[in-house]
């Protein structure tokens, strides 16, 4: 169940309740695409650094160890000891990012496993089956991410596929949860909307999946290679056109300022992969911008990465400690700058849920965006 808790223009501070457990949106889900999260981080860890939600991929899961084996061995909950909600992406991304492995048919995509090259296929039926037997709190929807850059043609008719494939998700998905021997039988499925940077097909394909009645739905296809004002004007017209009374995801989203900008338009979920990869190169976040701890300048400085912050890292460690682990290429130095990067944007998703609550967003979104243009050095390419 979802609820609205309090709203500030068209931001909104909700929670959804689960089998899993309560989420409190907004809420940054961490990656962890193969059931761990990127630097040797642990599920120990996530439930220190405030993680509500992880997030594992289908496709990557079905490739490695297989869905069958999590599913004998309990369910990716039980499988990676994690007691909190799991969304799994659907393996529609990997239509996307593995484009020269695979081919669309209506029945679904055909592909060539990135690891050995074995021939997988994947439709509708066959990622509600995998993820019902990986067992998540929240299933995606197969569907297809078309470019940001493609013809409309092209768009056109992978959303008209995407659509009729979604019927056929929730039609699977509703006689998996009533199988007596299901992981979970109170798994939700969240809806994809897609269209590229085409307002008018957005909007009509926001109405059409609506209509469906689902747990929640998500804005895909975007962050893969438009601008972010493109991104900002295509969540202006479609989010207004999702159900408000249900949660909505922008997949794959991404920096800070992204986020603030997202939920002053009414998005409650997001994820990215920023602050593990990031984290691994020595990048950290913090309220000043992001800094880059190979930099000289770190070498004598005893300073927490950021003061103040309760992560793990800024609790026992300086940056000139963190630098040299990261010189000497010690897993160590990795694993902290992605705890610290983790439990800023979860410490961040804190902020912005009181803010909404006590209705002064406008003013902490402008006090935040400021903050983060005080920068040190050259954005690492992503």
């Amino acid at each position: 169940m979802y609820k609205i808790l309090a709203e500030d223009g068209r931001a909104k501070r909700a929670q959804l309740t689960t089998v899993h457990g309560t989420i409190q949106t907004p809420v940054f889900m961490n990656v962890g695409t193969a059931a761990a999260i990127k630097g040797a981080v642990s599920t120990m860890d996530l439930y220190e650094i405030g993680t509500q939600v992880e997030l594992s991929n289908t496709y990557h899961l079905h490739v490695r160890p297989g869905d069958q084996v999590i599913r004998k061995l309990g369910g990716l909950h039980r499988f990676m000891n994690w007691e909190r909600p799991i969304l799994t992406d659907s393996g529609g991304f990997q239509v996307f990012s593995l484009a020269g492995l695979r081919k669309i048919k209506e029945e679904g995509v055909y592909f060539n496993s990135h690891i050995d090259g074995r021939k997988i296929f994947m439709g509708p039926e066959e990622s509600m089956q995998i993820q019902s037997n990986l067992g998540s709190t929240i299933a995606m929807a197969f569907d297809e991410c078309p470019s940001s850059v493609a013809d409309r043609r092209y768009v056109e008719n992978s959303v008209a596929r995407t659509t009729r494939w979604l019927a056929r998700c929730r039609d699977e998905m509703n006689r998996l949860n009533s199988l007596p021997d299901t992981v979970n039988p109170h798994q939700m499925l969240f809806g994809i909307n897609q269209g590229a940077i085409y307002e008018d097909i957005r909007i009509e394909h926001a109405r059409q999946i609506r209509r469906l009645d689902l747990d929640g739905y998500a804005v895909g296809g975007l962050a893969v290679g438009e601008s972010h004002e493109e991104m900002y004007r295509i969540l202006d017209v479609t989010v207004p056109e999702l159900p408000r009374e249900k949660p909505v995801y922008l997949m794959g989203v991404g920096t800070p300022a992204n986020i603030l900008e997202a939920v002053d338009r009414g998005v409650d979920f997001f994820d990215c992969v920023y602050p593990s990869r990031n984290g691994r190169h020595g990048h950290v976040y913090t309220s000043q911008g992001k800094r880059n701890l190979f930099n000289a300048r770190y070498e004598l400085d005893e300073r927490p990465i950021e003061e103040g912050c309760g992560c793990p890292a800024c609790r026992h460690y300086s940056r000139a400690y963190i630098r040299h682990l990261l010189k000497a290429k010690e897993m160590l130095g990795m694993r902290l700058c992605v705890l610290h990067n983790l439990y800023f944007y979860n410490h961040l998703m804190e902020e912005i849920r009181q803010a909404i609550e006590q209705g002064r967003y406008q003013e902490f979104k402008k006090s935040k965006l400021e903050g983060f243009l005080e920068n040190d050095g050259p954005r690492q390419k992503n």
